[in-house]
């Protein structure tokens, strides 16, 4: 049955998952996570080797993460210490009488990194991607999404969550009776919330969030809440608009902020505190704060003390982690080839998009000065951001107090950006991480060092095998600029129309083939949601035509290879709990679909692979969908 003519991702990775073991404390391994999980081995092992002074250390940057290491490592003061540094926050909130009291000290809690229930935001303006504006979001729900809510799985969660909770609860000077009535209000909370924020699908189309408000019109739903004062405090001035794509949330403001609202707002403020650092106390409350992600993956154990320890004191420095990494594991000859890679993929989707029928010669063009001012970024970033000269360590304070000192630093180093010119050399991620990605509103694709190794990417493999690898994951990000977000924004990186009316209609039509191919579809018991997937499936379906048309360029082209290549970096093993999770929230589409639901699209890999009408892979050439 595992064939490559009935089921293509078994075919190739079937040998590979009867042998491949997830390690207790994930959720899943595969192409991604094996790679991860070596970086992290070799992360672990280093820092091990700065800590003993084996290894000779000589960035100041990772001085400072050296020390924070020395402070999170310290389980026997940690453990003694306990909930010790959390009480006197504990009493601050205790000691609101009213929502009129929190709300006059929302903006010290705001400046000391403590939960304060106000979701506003800085980020760029989506009609002019080069500047940074304010951003109302709404807040966060227990559940992964609001489609859960009044399901038996969600149900289930909750449960899950609301013991979770009390147990870590139970380690403060609270009675079972004081603990369930917190538990009950938080939920009753969270319950509002669910009602109005947006869901999974809806957040995941970009262009229908923008709703800027004029300052005093969006301040008028919310009366209750003292903006300006917390403005002047934040920003200096008044704002003259804001962007909430929140709406439903913020019109519904008077059930979140207001004196009939906070005795729910005052136990979800109590709960947030008490639970929410976990991560820097005991390696008990530690272990119990990931009780409930657990359950949500089905991750039977905890990460160990020493990867915890590990994971809390690099998120603070991990970009001068990765640019460690990069100079020490990328070379500058795989550099300058997947540098080449990215401008034959370039060109390759340029000679594409001028052979595009479907669309008039005007959009065309503008299309292509779309992909013509894409700013690749490959391996790592020339500097690090000036902001990390301050994430200075001291170790005659304890661990919380550092971590608060960073991340008071960081929210402060945020608001100071309303207004100010977006950092497009400012990466999202670090070198030593396992992905890549397109940010639409700055038109930028990055590939981070450590996504361009095997199986991805590999000067020892074939040319077809690394444009089914890697090239198609460039061409994929690529493609991000033409997906069904990415379409709707400009060179610039803005929120613009460049489309006739015609080739939008055409390309919506042909996006709705590609939420058909998906919706439906069973993963582990749940059922795909291709609406919520299709950008991703765009992307994926036009890198993987781009990528082919770039390999057989090539005088060695092999379509067994460069297929058989996409099959193997996608390959994962993981936990049901964990695929039944990806199903219902994640916007990409599950493992298996994106290799044999994509390749059914394309007519060289029926001929590679010799499959015809009654075959399990088969899809009939009027059924295959090609859009770039």
């Amino acid at each position: 049955m595992n064939r490559k003519n009935e089921n293509f991702y078994q075919a190739i990775n079937a040998n590979w998952a009867s042998q491949a073991v997830i390690p207790d404390d994930k959720p899943r391994t595969g192409g991604f996570s094996d790679l991860a999980d070596a970086i992290e081995d070799l992360m672990l092992t280093t820092t091990d080797q700065w800590q003993a002074g084996t290894l000779v250390n000589q960035d100041p940057y990772i001085e400072n993460f050296i020390k924070l290491h020395k402070l999170a490592s310290d389980y026997p003061k940690r453990n003694a210490e306990g909930v010790k540094p959390i009480l006197p926050l504990i009493k601050r909130y205790q000691a609101y009488n009213s929502f009129a009291d929190f709300a006059a000290d929302m903006v010290e809690l705001e400046q000391a990194a403590l939960p304060n229930a106000l979701p506003l935001g800085i980020a760029p303006d989506f009609k002019d991607a080069r500047t940074n504006v304010l951003w109302a979001e709404g807040l966060g729900t227990i559940l992964p999404d609001t489609s859960y809510y009044g399901t038996a799985d969600g149900d289930a969660l909750l449960e899950q969550w609301r013991e979770s909770q009390r147990q870590i609860l139970e380690h403060y000077e609270l009675t079972a009776g004081e603990i369930a009535d917190l538990l009950d209000k938080t939920l009753a909370f969270d319950a509002r919330i669910a009602t109005v924020v947006l869901s999974n699908e809806e957040s995941s189309e970009y262009a229908k969030l923008y709703h800027p408000y004029q300052w005093d019109e969006f301040t008028a739903l919310a009366p209750m809440l003292p903006f300006e004062e917390i403005v002047a405090s934040l920003l200096g001035s008044t704002p003259d608009m804001i962007v909430v794509p929140e709406e439903r949330f913020w019109q519904a403001a008077e059930e979140f902020y207001s004196e009939a609202a906070w005795p729910l707002l005052k136990a979800y403020l109590l709960v947030s505190v008490m639970t929410g650092f976990t991560s820097l106390l005991s390696d008990e409350l530690r272990v119990l704060g990931g009780a409930y992600g657990r359950a949500l993956s089905g991750t039977p154990v905890a990460m160990s003390s020493r990867k915890a320890a590990y994971y809390l004191a690099a998120g603070p420095y991990k970009q001068a982690l990765g640019l460690w990494y990069a100079k020490q594991y990328f070379s500058s000859t795989a550099k300058e080839d997947v540098e080449a890679k990215v401008e034959t993929m370039i060109d390759v989707y340029k000679q594409r998009l001028a052979a595009t029928d479907w669309l008039a010669p005007e959009t065309r063009q503008k299309a292509i000065v779309k992909l013509d001012a894409i700013v690749p970024h490959i391996g790592y970033p020339d500097k690090l951001p000036a902001r990390y000269a301050n994430k200075v360590i001291n170790l005659e304070l304890g661990l919380f107090d550092n971590i608060m000192q960073l991340r008071q630093k960081e929210l402060a180093y945020h608001w100071s950006q309303w207004h100010q010119p977006v950092d497009r050399s400012e990466w999202h991620m670090a070198a030593h991480t396992v992905n890549a990605y397109y940010d639409p509103q700055q038109n930028q694709i990055v590939f981070p060092a450590a996504i361009l190794q095997a199986p991805f990417y590999s000067l020892d493999q074939s040319s077809s095998a690394n444009y089914g690898g890697i090239g198609a994951v460039i061409a994929h990000e690529i493609s991000h600029a033409f997906d069904t977000n990415g379409a709707s924004f400009d060179e610039n990186g803005s929120l613009n129309n460049w489309w006739t009316e015609a080739d939008y209609a055409a390309f919506k039509e042909r996006t709705q083939l590609m939420v058909e191919q998906f919706d439906g579809q069973d993963s582990y018991g749940a059922k795909v949601n291709g609406k919520l997937t299709v950008s991703e499936n765009v992307a994926d379906l036009g890198g993987l035509a781009a990528a082919l048309a770039a390999a057989k360029q090539d005088a060695d082209f092999s379509a067994v290879a460069f297929f058989e290549s996409w099959a193997k970096i996608w390959r994962m093993k993981a936990r049901p709990e964990y695929m039944q999770l990806l199903a219902k929230s994640d916007v990409h589409g599950p493992a298996e679909l994106r290799v044999n639901l994509q390749v059914q699209n394309f007519d060289d890999f029926f001929a590679a692979f010799d499959v015809k009408a009654g075959d399990g892979m088969w899809l009939a050439p009027e059924k295959r969908l090609q859009i770039w």
